[in-house]
């Protein structure tokens, strides 16, 4: 049995580690409501121009002088995955499921002969998968000294992206990141950006159609490249909104078990010092009647 020494130090302890798990919580509380107003807000743009692209795509498609970007490169070869996560861990199962979700389509893509490229954004991504993919990883972006996302940020990404594509280092380039559902929830999600993902045409509902100026060509020229920053953009502020939610649900978590531990060891430490007192106690007696 501990000694009454050993439970006061490790209660005093516990205590201490609950004060820092309530702060965490309530930081992670303060930012997840700015971060939850941006994703939000990024959604109906990162929508809008996706089905834009979708509407000038059908009909570019298969042409001969259809963008690459829209068309890919013929070939299937070589896939580049970007795996987006946070920087910072204390978050739960955030890194890890995104992680995971990712690996699951790299080993598919490695069963299948092809060649994986990995593109980390967050350092808590490749630590997990460094051990499997190290030789696929490329480089590790570190968004540690990013205090506020901006689209600069992405862009910068998106530019690197399409600088390797056109140089030919890639054939297809994926995204994986987690949209923030709701405190509780984030999901992970896995986007094609390049190239640009057209979903079939179901038939349902009335077709419409646009008269555009400049024409189609013209506009896909523009837009494609800044779609792939636009989601990249999107995918960062997703992931800023899910791991805080993650983060103030870990730390809720972590404040009400370690209170639950100290009411085990402060019970614990009464029933040593009240065994202890008794045997004083009898020892004294003890003592007593021998005179």
């Amino acid at each position: 049995m501990a000694s009454l020494k050993a439970l006061r130090t490790r209660i005093a302890s516990v205590t201490a580690t609950r004060k820092i798990t309530k702060a965490m919580q309530m930081v992670a509380a303060a930012k997840l409501r700015r971060a939850q107003d941006a994703a939000e807000a990024a959604r109906p743009y990162a929508e809008r121009m996706e089905r834009v692209i979708v509407n000038l795509a059908r009909s570019l498609k298969d042409r001969p002088g259809a963008p690459h970007l829209l068309a890919g490169t013929g070939k299937d070869d070589v896939h580049l995955v970007i795996i987006a996560t946070a920087d910072r861990g204390l978050c739960g199962a955030f890194n890890s499921t995104i992680a995971r979700f990712a690996r699951s389509h790299i080993e598919g893509l490695l069963r299948q002969g092809k060649t994986v490229k990995i593109l980390h954004i967050g350092r808590k991504g490749f630590d997990i998968l460094k051990r499997l993919y190290r030789a696929n990883v490329i480089d590790t972006l570190d968004m540690r000294e990013v205090k506020q996302l901006r689209f600069e940020h992405a862009e910068a990404i998106g530019n690197r992206v399409l600088a390797m594509f056109n140089d030919g280092e890639f054939d297809v380039a994926w995204l994986f990141y987690s949209k923030f559902i709701n405190v509780l929830t984030q999901r992970p999600q896995r986007q094609r950006l390049i190239p640009a993902e057209i979903p079939p045409e179901t038939g349902e509902g009335e077709a419409t159609n646009y008269d555009y100026e400049p024409d189609e060509e013209d506009i896909l020229a523009t837009i494609l490249p800044r779609n792939v920053s636009v989601q990249i953009f999107r995918a960062l502020l997703e992931n800023a909104a899910g791991e805080q939610g993650a983060k103030m649900t870990a730390m809720d978590s972590a404040t009400r078990n370690a209170g639950d531990m100290i009411e085990r060891l402060t019970l614990q430490r009464n029933r040593t010092r009240q065994a202890q007192i008794t045997k004083e106690l009898i020892e004294i007696i003890s003592g007593a009647e021998a005179l």
